[in-house]
């Protein structure tokens, strides 16, 4: 692409571009165009094996730059870790049940949520490991939560049928969604953060507006219960995936039905998209993952090889690799455009609930 006459369309619709920054914009384009360019040596070696708990674990992330990450376990706690050497940086105590949800407040990575089975949320600080406020409210167990890509607030997801948001400065309840006839087990901001979308055991998704708390639709058509739910980058498609062997893909905007993607033979238990929202990639209990073209809906290739069910699938931020989680005890790295199996990654010795690559994707975290 001609970058200069890019920048130039660009501008003439985004009245934030003035002459001033023309010329940084034309270089962030070309610094994009290189990274496109780059071969990538798909080779990644075991670096680290962590013993990182006594009890099993739930769920492992990482901040952005892959510098950290966190595993949350059976045994209570949430620990920090240096990805580099493999240290504990520090240990969150004080939930009174299994910690099951946690995230980082990326870009940022200055804060950490955990959701437990002790109906709480807790915020901490990355850097001190202080307990900035313990969010109280829900009735069951917190089995999902997510911060606004602002920072702004966090969102739980219960097994008593509602999600909150919660204000992260505040340290209080900004509003209870409450629509659902079954469990939320999957929600997602959009990413301007005016929107949240919740996937509930009850078989539908709802579109929520933040700023008041009502719910703008409700997602009706799967035939079992949702196992996830996602936006696209910008924010014009949902993907749900659900224990009847489908994936479907909605407007955003209208809550329309715009497709089934079929094929598995058994639950879909993951669904992501790229990060420029042109695919969309499935993870099923028949122990393969698909990928789809968001625009056409036609499957393009089939990642079969691993020996029991897939339960995460997920792009790296170039989206030419795709990882899969699966109960075989491996994960694997497949070429996204054409399901070839790149590298199975070996070494646990249990089943894998967990992956995730760093935004370099240089790095890939596996929990089990």
């Amino acid at each position: 692409t001609d970058v200069t006459a890019l920048v130039e369309e660009i501008r003439k619709g985004e009245p934030l571009i003035t002459a001033s920054c023309m010329e940084h914009v034309i270089y962030l384009v070309q610094r994009l165009q290189q990274k496109l360019g780059e071969k990538q040596n798909h080779k990644f070696s075991l670096f680290k094996v962590l013993r990182t708990h006594i009890l099993p674990l739930t769920n492992v992330a990482f901040n952005k730059s892959g510098s950290r990450f966190i595993t949350g376990s059976y045994d209570r706690t949430c620990k920090l870790w240096d990805t580099a050497s493999g240290e504990e940086l520090r240990t969150l105590e004080g939930h009174k049940n299994v910690v099951y949800a946690i995230a980082f407040n990326n870009p940022y990575g200055d804060k950490i949520a955990t959701g437990s089975f002790d109906k709480t949320c807790k915020l901490w600080s990355t850097e001190t490991g202080k307990c900035y406020h313990t969010f109280r409210g829900h009735t069951a167990e917190i089995v999902c939560l997510s911060f606004n890509l602002q920072s702004t607030l966090v969102a739980t997801g219960s097994m008593d049928s509602t999600a909150k948001l919660w204000d992260i400065e505040k340290g209080e309840e900004v509003a209870t969604l409450c629509a659902h006839s079954a469990e939320i087990v999957a929600l997602a901001f959009s990413t301007t953060g005016d929107k949240i979308i919740t996937g509930s055991l009850d078989q539908t998704v709802a579109i929520w507006d933040v700023g008041t708390g009502r719910i703008i639709h409700t997602l009706i058509g799967h035939r079992g219960e949702i196992s996830s739910a996602q936006f696209n980058w910008d924010c014009s498609l949902i993907a749900s995936g659900s224990m009847d062997k489908t994936c479907m893909l909605w407007n955003a905007v209208t809550g329309a039905h715009v497709a089934t993607l079929t094929g598995h033979r058994g639950e879909v238990l993951d669904v992501c998209f790229d990060y420029i929202g042109q695919r969309v990639a499935t993870a099923s209990a028949d122990g393969s993952a698909r990928v789809y073209n968001a625009e056409t809906k036609k499957c393009i290739a089939k990642l079969e090889g691993h020996g029991g069910e897939i339960s995460r699938v997920c792009f790296n931020p170039k989206g030419n690799f795709i990882l899969t989680a699966s109960s075989d005890k491996t994960a694997r790295l497949w070429d996204a455009a054409t399901g070839h199996c790149l590298q199975i990654l070996k070494g646990h010795t249990d089943e894998i609930f967990s992956c995730a690559f760093n935004y370099k994707g240089d790095k890939i975290i596996t929990g089990n």
